[in-house]
């Protein structure tokens, strides 16, 4: 009986997929999601350390539809805002902001094999205070041209505060406008042969608009670049390295760029390890 009931289950067995192909195929998505985390040894944002070349930890998800819309968020640990505590500022900003969280949201297309890319994107910064100061958030639009491995970005702040650039230090008066401020970049990640790996290449210009002009000399504004190596792996991870400097004169440190009693603009390298799901 028993060679009977394991014959028949075999029979059974070879019978049963006719029906499973049978059944029709689950209709794919127009929604596609991915997810990130990554271990930084610290965080450059446009040239300037945002943790004090401290480690960072980071993550964040992207959710795109196949018409090219999308929306994401990210953040990241940043210590800019508590490193003021040697400042002036220290009133305003010591006691909090030791968070950064990123949402944005856009339109990508390609026409004749280039990219095109239309968004907009708020800095946040939880627990950051502004009393009669100039503001941490920042609201950015931007748009990008990319081909091949080469990409063109301009990002224009329409806030009326940039990343603490804004009001005058006069309680409760209002002082420059920071809308207008821009940074306009130029990227290229070029794939190494069939090794895997990737260098990367990036040179950038943040223009302040009017930039602390009420009270502060010379300009905020700058020039940033780097260059880097990254390896992808199975699995979607991604180690890497690069190394950024930027232009940011002595006199323009001491007066906009120094934080815990260091220009956050200095050359510095940074390693990272990242996971995308």
């Amino acid at each position: 009986m028993r060679k009977w009931l394991i014959t028949t289950a075999v029979l059974g067995a070879l019978a049963a997929p006719s029906f499973v192909f049978a059944a029709d195929a689950a209709p794919a998505s127009d929604f596609t999601a991915s997810y990130n985390v990554g271990l930084f040894s610290q965080y450059i944002f446009r040239g300037l350390t945002q943790t004090n070349n401290k480690p960072a930890l980071q993550g964040g998800f992207d959710v795109s539809h196949k018409s090219g819309l999308y929306i994401g968020g990210w953040a990241s640990n940043v210590s800019w805002l508590r490193d003021n505590a040697g400042t002036s500022l220290a009133p305003v900003y010591s006691s909090g902001g030791s968070l950064e969280i990123d949402l944005y949201g856009g339109f990508k297309t390609e026409v004749q094999g280039i990219g095109i890319d239309l968004g907009a994107l708020q800095y946040y910064y939880p627990g950051a205070r502004n009393v009669g100061f100039d503001k941490a958030n920042t609201t950015e639009l931007y748009g990008a041209l990319s081909y091949g491995w080469l990409q063109a970005k301009i990002s224009g702040v329409v806030s009326k505060d940039a990343w603490g650039f804004g009001k005058k230090y006069n309680a409760g008066t209002n002082g420059d406008d920071e809308r207008g401020t821009y940074y306009a970049e130029l990227n290229a990640n070029i794939p190494l042969a069939d090794t895997g790996i990737t260098a990367l290449l990036h040179v950038g210009r943040q223009e302040f608009n009017q930039a602390r002009a009420s009270y502060s000399s010379p300009d905020a504004s700058y020039t940033d670049w780097k260059v880097g190596l990254t390896k992808g792996f199975d699995g979607g991870v991604n180690i890497g390295a690069f190394y950024t400097d930027t232009n940011i004169s002595t006199a323009n440190a001491a007066a906009n760029w120094t934080y815990a009693n260091k220009n956050i603009g200095d050359s510095t390298g940074t390693v990272f390890v990242q996971k995308t799901f």
